[in-house]
């Protein structure tokens, strides 16, 4: 069974983290579904991860095109679906994921911005709402300057 785990973003940007967590998982073998919730900021993310770090490569597809289902990383919004066969799935801004969704995976990262209190809000209602489903969940937060896992919640 997979499990969540939240990303208390205070030091580091989304697409950082994004950038450094799916090489991981790539590297590992394993597809990925990048989640957000508005197109536009999707595109941007898009962008940034092309000119990531000089020294890496993170093959990824924006959802919609031919080549979909052979995307290592996919990013879709709200709606679209990934045709990917996603191992993993990393959700920006906000956006859904639901218990099956975290059982069915081999992980799933929520990462949400420290510093705006609303990613806060919506972060921490999704925290309850799906541990009080059932399911398994990590925080992790690097406000010491090292991510540190700071409260856990086992399935069930």
């Amino acid at each position: 069974m997979g499990r969540a785990l939240f990303y208390h973003l205070t030091r580091s940007s989304v697409e950082e983290v994004a950038q450094q967590l799916l090489e991981r998982a790539v590297a590992a073998g394993w597809r990925v579904e990048l989640r957000g919730v508005d197109p536009g900021r999707m595109d941007w993310l898009d962008q940034r991860l092309w000119q990531g770090r000089p020294e890496s490569f993170l093959p990824h597809g924006r959802a919609g095109g031919e080549t979909d289902a052979l995307q290592p990383v996919l990013l879709t919004h709200v709606g679209q679906a990934a045709v990917n066969a996603p191992k993993a799935v990393m959700t920006v801004e906000g956006a859904a994921v639901t218990v099956p969704e975290i059982a069915a995976m081999e992980r799933v990262w929520i990462l949400f911005d420290g510093h705006d209190g609303e990613a806060l809000s919506q972060a921490r209602g999704q925290w309850k709402a799906l541990t009080e489903a059932g399911a398994a969940a990590e925080y992790w937060s690097e406000d010491s300057g090292k991510w540190e896992k700071k409260a856990e919640k086992t399935a069930g």
